[in-house]
């Protein structure tokens, strides 16, 4: 079952088209991860499923209800969604009881509020103001009061954009722990890759006003559906290639396994990730030369080129390598072809 169901959804702003024939469904009770660039178009598909901006087209559907259709338009107030926005947006002259309670009727509004509270992992600060709140402290209380009516689905506009990478990583992991603990379906709008693995059950891609891609995380990354996708999600990579049978492709690095769409004759590019890569004599596909070199203590970051190939190769630990110095380079998984456009 959905908890949202989009179809068709377009909407422009004078002569700017920010949504195009937009589709998305999102499982009930799951996280969801908006991810794309500044214009995407995702803060404004998200305004649309809050209510707060109608479409042009299209049709919208919250917990099997169309809220938005032809000639269907329920509003914000009425659509049971909570909404967390990029800064919080508490009000100040409330105290954070206040805030959370704000919008509940009277009746057991004080055992809810601490409940939430005690959710967000904010006990006993309920007669605080938000000026007295961390921002981190202030994004749960956020979280806290969208969860309070305890709507179908809880939406959030980039809530940690603005905090240290630190606290946000911590913050983060806390807010979709009390997300899930209440069965809440959940979507998060993103520009970060990782943010969007991190905590989504589904990723979906938008580009250009739609959503070109929308699956599990590994598969949005392992499986990209376009080369624009896989550039996106992650480090690439690329090189030219013609297929020469089934399964095969001929390119810099020699005649390569590739999975994809690949009929003999088409011309196109073969992606790699600079994980796919390893440093071994037994695996070779070329030499390279070693040009610089990036230690995270985790991992290692090489680049190195191989003829015209400039290739990135990331490896567990701290490879005995130097720069300027000649590495065999071969490659533990197929390349994912694409088709020419």
């Amino acid at each position: 079952m959905s908890a949202i169901d989009i179809t068709g959804l377009s909407k422009r702003f004078g002569d700017t088209v920010v949504l195009t024939d937009l589709d998305l469904h999102v499982p009930s009770g799951a996280v969801t991860a908006i991810l794309g660039s500044s214009g995407s178009g995702k803060s404004t598909l998200l305004r649309c499923i809050a209510g707060l901006l109608r479409p042009d087209t299209g049709v919208i559907g919250l917990a099997e209800r169309t809220v938005c259709g032809p000639d269907v338009w329920i509003p914000a107030e009425d659509r049971k969604v909570g909404l967390v926005p990029q800064e919080g947006s508490l009000f100040p002259h409330l105290t954070v009881a206040g805030n959370v309670g704000f919008g509940l009727g009277r009746r057991d509004r004080a055992g809810r509020v601490a409940q939430l509270l005690e959710l967000v992992g904010l006990p006993g600060t309920g007669s605080m103001r938000p000026h007295e709140l961390s921002g981190g402290m202030q994004q749960r209380v956020a979280v806290a009061r969208a969860l309070a009516p305890e709507p179908d689905v809880i939406l959030l506009d980039e809530p940690f954009s603005a905090l240290d990478a630190g606290l946000r990583d911590d913050l983060r992991t806390d807010v979709f722990s009390a997300i899930r603990a209440t069965g809440a379906t959940a979507v998060l709008v993103t520009h970060d890759q990782q943010e969007a693995f991190a905590v989504a059950d589904r990723v979906a891609v938008m580009m250009q006003g739609r959503v070109v891609q929308d699956a599990p995380p590994s598969q949005v990354y392992l499986e990209p559906a376009t080369l624009a996708v896989a550039q996106f999600v992650g480090e690439t990579v690329v090189l030219p290639a013609n297929v020469t049978a089934a399964g095969r492709a001929q390119t810099p690095l020699g005649d390569l396994p590739v999975i994809g769409s690949a009929t003999p004759g088409t011309t196109g590019s073969v992606v790699f990730r600079p994980e796919d890569f390893v440093l071994d004599a037994d695996a070779t596909l070329t030499d390279a030369q070693v040009e610089s070199i990036r230690y995270h203590g985790h991992d290692t970051v090489l680049t190195a080129t191989a003829g015209s190939v400039r290739l990135r190769i990331r490896t567990l630990g701290r490879p005995p390598v130097g720069i300027g110095e000649s590495v065999p380079v071969g490659a533990r998984r197929p390349g994912t072809f694409f088709a020419a456009e």
